[in-house]
């Protein structure tokens, strides 16, 4: 039997196992074992992504790397003086060269809209921390990465500049620049595009860079564009499963003569499909709007733009849906047995022909989520569901390597999970089990450890 250990620090009681390693605090705040547990996994657990994270995969590249920058950067905020934690800033600084050629090797010709989307906001945190290594070159590398080419990109080839879109003019497509294929307008794309859009103009505000009022424009358009779907109801873009919970669908679907918004491919579409990566992503992005809102308000007006456009109603609506969706994680998207933050039970998420997309989905929507912003604005508290996570994800690891698995839930809860997700959606698949047997080992390992990576950086934001 595991020895169990109870430490108590300046009031606060924590217990873990010793071995298998738990986080608990019965009053939720930092305590001496916890932070130890979690600086030893961190240092761990970026060991591993070290050594598995250079596979050649152009979005998952971009993603797993973006997660492993708000790791760090949770790591440095809270341990800013350990010398290990200097020793891993200076290593991500060296893997940022070698993505930096990674990137530049691609044609974007053949590659889908969204990729860039990954890229764009990964090159913005990359280059916060490069500025704080004082690499201002290579962090302006990076900033030209997100804006001149991501950006310019997908507001150049994907975006939808007519208005005979119906029922709802623009909108973002998923295609490839090549033009082989349209692409459908999903959730995805469209919420990369949005959240680009605000962080780029975030950023430029932050650092005084001046003509910005691009990235203000198309995020002010993705907000309508989102915003007149959820006014839709009988569509169901925005689906309630409570009068206080909802969640974003994987696209918005209206099946009538006319519409275009009736594609079932590219990836193949079944009804009632919810990834967890965009609810995080959409949270993250309708919090930005939040913040600039005052700018944004100033921009309508000095350009005469929608002259009945109120910010208090505006502000209302931003954070009646950031609370909405944050009630729709907790609620949906939490095991009620175990605690655990769970993927919607989707068929299309999990099966055969795109699993290997889908899988990073519950570490993204961590990311965004345990940040310190948007974590204050979703009216729930999932701190518990993050450290269960974390715990979860550590107890099933290679313990050889510390190589973090796909599955880290146990089978008979995971069957009771999908029975909760049923009645509350309405729909659900009987999978629990991620179909990526086809998967190149390295790309699997790296976007594995990434996810472990999202967790733990929420958890420390949790200190």
């Amino acid at each position: 039997m595991e020895r169990r250990k109870f430490i108590q620090v300046a009031g606060s009681y924590a217990t873990f196992m010793s071995g298998a390693g738990i986080l608990t605090s019965c009053n939720k705040t930092a305590n001496y074992a916890l932070e130890t547990n979690l600086k030893s996994w961190s240092i761990a657990a970026f060991k591993r992504f070290r050594e598995v994270w250079n596979f050649n995969d152009f979005w998952k590249r971009g993603n797993t790397f973006d997660a492993c920058l708000v790791f760090v950067d949770a790591m440095q905020q809270r341990w800013p003086d350990d010398p290990e934690v200097k020793v891993i800033q200076i290593t991500v600084r060296d893997m940022l060269v070698e993505n930096l050629a990674f990137f530049n090797q691609f044609d974007p010709g053949g590659l889908w809209a969204d990729d860039f989307g990954w890229w764009g906001l990964m090159a913005i945190n990359a280059r916060k921390h490069l500025l704080k290594m004082d690499e201002k070159e290579l962090a302006d590398k990076y900033l030209k990465l997100s804006t001149d080419l991501c950006w310019e990109y997908k507001k150049n080839t994907a975006y939808d500049h007519t208005t005979t879109a119906v029922p709802v003019p623009n909108g973002c497509r998923n295609g490839d620049a090549n033009g082989n294929s349209k692409g459908v307008k999903n959730t995805v794309t469209n919420v990369l595009l949005f959240l680009l859009s605000t962080r780029i103009y975030r950023l430029t505000l932050a650092e005084g860079i001046a003509d910005n009022d691009k990235y203000l424009d198309m995020a002010y358009r993705q907000w309508l564009w989102f915003d007149a779907w959820f006014h839709l109801d009988e569509y169901a873009y925005l689906k309630k499963i409570s009068s206080s919970g909802a969640l974003v669908q994987e696209r918005p679907m209206a099946f009538f003569e006319g519409s275009e918004y009736i594609e079932k491919e590219h990836p193949p579409w079944a009804e009632g499909w919810v990834w967890t990566g965009d609810q995080g992503m959409l949270v993250a992005a309708l919090t930005d709007m939040l913040a600039i809102r005052k700018e944004l308000a100033a921009w309508l007006e000095n350009n005469s733009i929608d002259s009945e456009f109120d910010v208090a109603i505006y502000e209302k609506r931003i954070r009646a849906l950031i609370i909405q969706i944050g009630n729709g994680v907790k609620t949906a998207l939490v095991s009620n047995k175990d605690g655990i933050i769970r993927e919607a039970p989707c068929l299309s998420s999990f099966g055969p022909v795109h699993g290997n997309d889908y899988l990073a989905g519950r570490g993204i929507m961590m990311r965004y989520l345990g940040a310190r912003e948007e974590k204050d604005l979703i009216g729930v508290d999932l701190s518990e569901n993050i450290n269960d996570s974390v715990n979860a994800i550590w107890n099933t690891r290679d313990i050889s390597n510390n190589q973090f698995q796909a599955e880290f839930t146990g089978e008979e809860n995971d069957k009771l999970y999908v029975e909760q997700f049923r009645k509350l959606w309405g729909l659900a698949d009987h999978v629990y089990k991620w179909d990526i047997s086809k998967m190149n080992v390295q790309n699997k390992h790296g976007v594995c450890q990434s996810i472990g990576l999202d967790a733990l950086g929420a958890a420390i934001k949790l200190l």
